[in-house]
């Protein structure tokens, strides 16, 4: 992954009394309004944030945070260790490697019960952890709740329909499977050098949204390529709040996190009273990511209430034929490759250590900035969830470890 599309995704702080008073709804992002009307304080901002971002090194943290509801403050408690058939052995072994590369949290569940959680630092059950990129498997789930309300027809439904400035133009052969699938035809994320230019604009601009509507080049035909880019991601909460008549904040406390008994979070605005990011930038406790994780696991299932359509996580799971390890907002644990990267299958950007095939043929995964990670495996009715950041220099991560050093002594 660019390392400065890792350093973005982190966030950042910024005086916010630059940040305009005068703001729309989040849902009113209408054909009438473009990017090019924004107020001028809005540029200040900008400006302001893009240079906090060189000046701290590409970190800080977000400046304007709104509060997402979720379920009652209900958590999960760990079993008795004893009665579960993963060995002591292999939850020490991950439990170590956890501590030696900056972990937060390492969380394992199987067949319903929470087998081994363990918080490092100052984390905490109810501590609101940074997303980063697990935040694309939600907007996917977000969007498979969409379609199981009706509010979207399908995955294959033109993203025009609900961004309608994009009718009659290239965009307008975009559809919502090619937004989740990252073959938007968008220009790819790369290093962004300097303030006027379409990566920073799309992700620290105070009217982002727009940004993405009226002014992010199509360098593809949409379905022609694989291009990972935070722009894509970012679409979904434009989608979802045309669609649904809700804000993508509100749609996923109500329609996602309260369905699935998980607690709430805080999610990072562009502007105050402004647009929510989806392709990044959302706070949840470790046990609503694993939550999450444990819906797509269950095939979109709690309990007897079908969250997401019957189908819809076997659509998650299908790759490209741009990209064999990239489904939906969700990474595929086959084929084998020792080296896999976020960007692009050519592309020369840095990429992930797997030491060996993952022991589980049906393994997939949620896969973030910082080796944030949930590995989902259906057929063993397990969920390893480690939250972090990354791993000091000394230390390679291998993102096959904790999988495996669990499945060859399960």
């Amino acid at each position: 992954m660019n390392p400065m599309r890792r350093s973005l995704g982190i966030g950042f702080s910024v005086l916010t009394a630059l940040l305009l008073t005068a703001c729309q709804h989040i849902g009113q992002t209408t054909a009438s309004t473009s990017w090019k009307d924004r107020p001028a304080s809005a540029e200040s901002a900008y400006l302001e944030r893009f240079a906090a971002v060189a000046k701290a090194g590409g970190y800080l943290s977000y400046d304007i945070l709104k509060p997402v509801q979720g379920a009652d403050a209900r958590f999960m408690t760990k079993s008795d260790q004893d009665s579960s058939p993963i060995s002591k052995s292999a939850i020490e072994k991950v439990m170590n490697y956890a501590g030696a590369t900056n972990s937060s949290a390492l969380l394992i569940w199987h067949d319903g019960e929470l087998v081994a959680e363990r918080y490092f630092g100052d984390t905490k059950v109810d501590s609101a952890l940074v997303s980063k990129s697990l935040a694309k498997p939600l907007s996917a789930i977000a969007i498979g709740r969409a379609i199981k309300m009706g509010d979207i027809a399908s995955l294959d439904q033109s993203v025009s329909d609900f961004i309608t400035e994009w009718r009659g133009t290239p965009k307008a052969k975009m559809t919502i499977r090619h937004v989740l699938a990252m073959q938007t035809g968008f220009l790819e994320q790369a290093f962004a050098p300097g303030p006027d230019n379409h990566w920073a604009r799309a992700y620290m601009d105070p009217y982002h949204e727009r940004y993405l509507i009226h002014e992010y080049p199509l360098t593809d035909e949409p379905g022609s390529t694989y291009a990972y880019s935070n722009a894509a991601a970012d679409l979904i909460a434009v989608i979802i709040a045309r669609a649904t008549e809700q804000s993508y904040d509100e749609f996923i406390g109500k329609q996602v996190l309260t369905p699935i008994g998980a607690v709430g979070g805080t999610i990072w605005l562009n502007r105050a009273n402004g647009f929510p990011h989806s392709g990044c930038c959302i706070n949840l406790p470790a046990q609503s990511w694993l939550k999450l994780a444990i819906l797509l696991s269950e095939n979109g299932r709690v309990g007897a209430e079908q969250i997401l359509p019957q189908n819809f996580v076997a659509e998650m799971r299908k790759p490209s034929a741009h990209n064999l390890y990239y489904g939906l907002g969700v990474w595929l644990g086959q084929p084998y490759a020792e080296r896999r990267g976020f960007m692009g299958p050519k592309s020369s950007a840095p990429k992930v250590l797997h030491s060996a095939p993952y022991l589980a043929d049906d393994l997939f995964l949620f896969d973030g900035n910082g080796n944030q990670v949930a590995y989902i495996i259906p057929s063993e009715k397990m969920v390893i969830l480690r939250l972090g950041s990354s791993p000091p220099k000394s230390v390679v991560w291998d993102n096959s470890f904790l999988p495996n050093t669990i499945l060859s002594e399960f």
